[in-house]
């Protein structure tokens, strides 16, 4: 197998999204609220990769000898203020899953503000992490990781950090360098009926913020 990484070009947009369709829906809070199912299309998490891969620095694993993608980071740039209006535009989204993820994650990042923790103005952020099923367990995400920290750097970010929602992820964010910000349980998080709003299942049960200085 000998595979490529490489930034994602425009032309290969629409065949990440078709990866991501297939393969993203195993993450585990999707999972757990049920945003997006399998090979079916999700509108409003689409937009949000399409808008992540247009700031340039998302990063891609092709196997050269199928043109298959085995795996991609979606990375963008997360700017200062960014969270405060993302929360005001949630309030006119109607679909409940992707406020109950996106609405975990914002509150998060708002208390914690690592912008004035850190004195910057943008932070690179990993937003998505996938590997196609048929390629894990070949240390694909661990290269994504150092190849999106290379362009981090290439560009000038002092902070490097993502929102890994999943035991996987984190375990492949500690292994570079990561920290932890800030852990969540999801488990304590209720409706108003007292049942569990994610419904994550073992072994991923804690959402955590990690970040990493790149000077």
């Amino acid at each position: 197998m000998t595979l490529e990484y490489t930034v994602i070009p425009q032309s290969l947009f629409d065949a990440v999204i078709d990866h991501l369709r297939v393969n993203f829906p195993d993450e585990p809070l999707n999972a757990s609220v049920g945003l997006c199912l399998h090979g079916i299309p999700c509108p409003l998490l689409e937009h949000h990769d399409l808008k992540t891969m247009e700031d340039g620095l998302s990063i891609m694993a092709i196997d050269k000898k199928t043109d298959k993608i085995a795996g991609v980071a979606l990375n963008g740039i997360s700017r200062k203020g960014e969270t405060e209006k993302s929360i005001e535009e949630m309030k006119n989204i109607d679909n409940l899953q992707y406020r109950r993820i996106f609405g975990l994650l914002n509150d998060v990042n708002l208390e914690l503000d690592l912008f004035t923790k850190y004195n910057v103005d943008k932070i690179f952020e990993v937003r998505i992490l996938s590997v196609d099923s048929s390629y894990r367990g070949k240390g694909i995400a661990k290269e994504l990781f150092v190849q999106s920290e290379a362009i981090a750097k290439k560009h000038g970010f002092k902070v490097m950090k993502t929102d890994a929602t999943s035991l996987f992820t984190q375990k492949v964010a500690e292994s570079q360098g990561f920290w932890v910000e800030k852990s969540v349980s999801y488990h304590d998080y209720k409706d108003e009926t007292g049942q569990k709003i994610y419904d994550t299942r073992p072994p991923h049960l804690h959402y955590k913020v990690m970040a990493k200085l790149l000077i």
